[in-house]
């Protein structure tokens, strides 16, 4: 201001990028279509001393139970909870204006910050589904088929191994006011826990199954049903232990192909064969029946229904309906903050004056002096290509050949 000294107001911060884990999603379809985020800059200050707006956040929902890695695959955060949020990339902070610069010796500064630049960072998003149940077992036995008749979910059906090819939620109404959801994982090979069959992408959604509904195929003999019984649940305890302790009901499906026996015998052949096994870790956490201590065996049919009905109770008695979630996860934070990280440690500010251009503050400082004159100059313009100070020097003003100072030192800028 003309004989009124300087009285340029600060820019505000930039916005920042916002995961927030909404409950009404399921997949990160969204995500997918839309990789590339960008939250809007600030604005600039204004005359009589007048702040620029801050920027909103972007604000990217995401299903319950995704997970965030780095480009390194180091995990940033786990959105466990509905409602809990992971700042990922924060706003640039706005830069001071004019009047900052005003001093008592120094009353018409014509010195003003850049606002510093936003942070950037390339994820990975992973999807660990949260289910009251899943379905598990070998290739091609019906699990998707059962997936059907229980609940509102429509998975691809048909007669030949790996039909499906991602996790497939459903909804179960066990009574009017009451809902389970169910998984259907593809089936899993001998070799899962070592990645045959894409086993690891699929062991990793049964992670959040609070129960397993291991699926058996009534077609087969018997012994080769205990034997593909015992094999998946080594898979499980080779991927993870906790895993291969989680409760579970066998359910033998296409019981339509019994031949003469009846759903009973069917049944009772089933139970005295995993009995048999012995006291083996297979068995460890099949649930019981409490009266004969026999494995409790859900006996059903998806080509006749037979059985459909049976499960959808069981399910109701075994499920319980308050999540009984790990003591760790009692003290869930509400909000989950992650900042990433900038090599170098504190701040840098890059200032415009009637001179040129300077980039001050103490990580600069500190480079300089460790520098020794021969190599200043490529040391120097590597610390500004780290740092991504290139594009602040050019909205700086900053052209090839003008002189640019840091702590004490200059060196001609090159773009």
């Amino acid at each position: 201001m003309p004989r009124g000294g300087p009285s340029g107001g600060d820019g505000g911060n930039g916005g920042s990028v916002v995961l927030v884990a909404d409950s009404a999603l399921r997949d990160l379809t969204q995500v997918r279509h839309h990789p590339h985020v960008t939250a809007e800059s600030g604005h600039g200050g204004e005359g009589s001393n007048r702040t620029g707006a801050q920027a909103d956040d972007v604000i990217v929902p995401v299903p319950v139970g995704t997970q965030v890695f780095d480009e390194d695959g180091v995990l940033i955060c786990d959105l466990a909870a509905p409602g809990v949020r992971a700042v990922i990339a924060h706003g640039g902070r706005g830069g001071a204006g004019n009047r900052r610069f005003r001093s008592a010796v120094r009353q018409a500064p014509r010195t003003a910050e850049l606002g510093g630049l936003g942070e950037e960072i390339t994820l990975e998003l992973h999807l660990k589904l949260l289910a009251d149940a899943a379905l598990l077992g070998f290739p091609n036995i019906g699990k998707s088929s059962l997936l059907r008749r229980i609940s509102n979910a429509k998975p691809k059906v048909a007669d030949y191994p790996f039909t499906t090819i991602e996790p497939v939620l459903g909804v179960v109404d066990l009574a009017v006011d009451r809902q389970i959801t169910v998984m259907d994982v593809p089936g899993l090979l001998e070799g899962a826990a070592e990645g045959h069959g894409l086993g690891l992408d699929f062991l990793a959604h049964l992670e959040r199954a609070r129960l397993l509904l291991h699926v058996v195929d009534a077609g087969l003999p018997v012994e080769e049903s205990c034997r593909g019984f015992v094999a998946i649940h080594n898979e499980l305890s080779k991927y993870q232990e906790d895993l291969s302790h989680r409760p579970r009901v066998v359910v033998l499906n296409r019981v339509d192909l019994r031949g003469d026996r009846t759903a009973d015998q069917l049944r009772d052949e089933l139970a005295e064969a995993l009995m048999a096994l012995g006291d083996v870790p297979a068995l460890r956490d099949v649930l019981r029946d409490e009266e004969t201590g026999r494995p409790v065996i859900a006996v059903v049919s998806c080509v006749t229904g037979e059985g459909v009905d049976g499960l959808v109770s069981l399910l109701a008695r075994v499920v319980p309906e308050a999540p009984e979630q790990p003591e760790a996860e009692f003290d869930l934070p509400q909000y989950l903050v992650y900042r990433p990280g900038r090599t170098g440690g504190g701040p840098l500010r890059v200032l415009r004056d009637e001179i040129g251009v300077r980039i001050v503050g103490a990580p600069i400082e500190e480079a300089v002096l460790k520098l020794d004159d021969a190599g200043a100059e490529a040391a120097l313009a590597d610390y500004i290509a780290e740092r991504r100070l290139t594009p602040l020097l050019v909205r700086a003003g900053a052209r090839n050949g003008i002189i640019v100072r840091m702590g004490g030192r200059e060196i001609p800028f090159r773009v």
